[in-house]
């Protein structure tokens, strides 16, 4: 139902975005909210924030974090946050499904920027309440433009992953994890550099963080991505064990990697 959603949120989106102009525009939000949520509730969160740059270097690396203090959430806390960029042609950046693993849910990762834009936190409660906070950040050109390269390198490329859990480790307190793979993540928005034909899209699809095979986090990765997606984010080891992950792309592909926790 959310896929048929966000096709609709997406078709509707870029028809609307012909009209409008580069600049950071609030009057999109409206128009991406009703698509992608319809005329469903949604109340300010003081308690969701933002940590990123007034303006990128790069559209199509710009840093961001994201923080949810859950004990300022509502007595159901936050179990699903969308990721959205106003101004992109695909708005729906990511969708993170939290688990109580992670704590103070606090992530940093790099997105894509088709233009200067409001970014959008949505988060949903178990019940289905729903919670926004947004960040203006200027940037350009993170969607399209034109790829090269070996064509065989980089797909023998993509797909290799670091994983890695900050020493020493202290047990039952937040740990410092990183996630990096290797991975071109074109948008389908993209021309080849010779032919000007557009590429196909190529991108991670999903991850899914597990800890002694119980989930910690699920991460839905779109095409406002960034290149060689990246995720740093905390999470609480109760006991030695092995952190684990599993990605799969558009095509099928699947690509995992561990590590122990002690």
């Amino acid at each position: 139902m959310f896929k048929r959603t966000l096709l609709i949120g997406c078709l509707s989106f870029m028809a609307f975005s012909n009209l409008a102009s580069a600049e950071s525009d609030p009057k999109k939000w409206p128009v991406v909210r009703e698509s992608f949520f319809g005329d469903r509730p949604m109340a300010e969160a003081p308690f969701i924030s933002f940590t990123a740059p007034r303006r990128a270097e790069s559209g199509a690396q710009v840093p961001l974090e994201m923080m949810v203090d859950q004990t300022q959430a509502d007595a159901n806390a936050i179990k699903t946050i969308y990721l959205l960029v106003d101004s992109n042609p695909i708005p729906l950046t990511a969708t993170y499904h939290l688990t109580d693993k992670l704590g103070k849910f606090k992530l940093s990762t790099r997105i894509r920027m088709e233009m200067d834009s409001y970014i959008r936190a949505v988060g949903e409660t178990a019940d289905g309440k729903l919670y926004l906070a947004s960040v203006e950040i200027r940037a350009a050109g993170g969607c399209g433009g034109t790829v090269d390269g070996d064509e065989k390198e980089i797909r023998a490329a993509a797909g290799k992953i670091k994983l890695n859990v900050e020493s020493p480790v202290k047990l039952g307190e937040a740990t410092q994890t990183t996630f990096m793979i290797k991975h071109p993540m074109r948008t389908g928005l993209q021309r080849d550099l010779v032919s000007q034909g557009f590429v196909p899209a190529f991108y991670i699809q999903k991850a899914a963080f597990t800890y002694n095979n119980e989930k910690v986090m699920d991460v839905d990765i779109g095409v406002g991505t960034s290149e060689d997606p990246y995720f740093r984010f905390n999470f609480t080891p109760k006991a030695p064990g092995v952190l684990a992950v599993k990605a799969t792309d558009n095509e099928g592909k699947e690509f995992s990697q561990q590590t122990e926790v002690r």
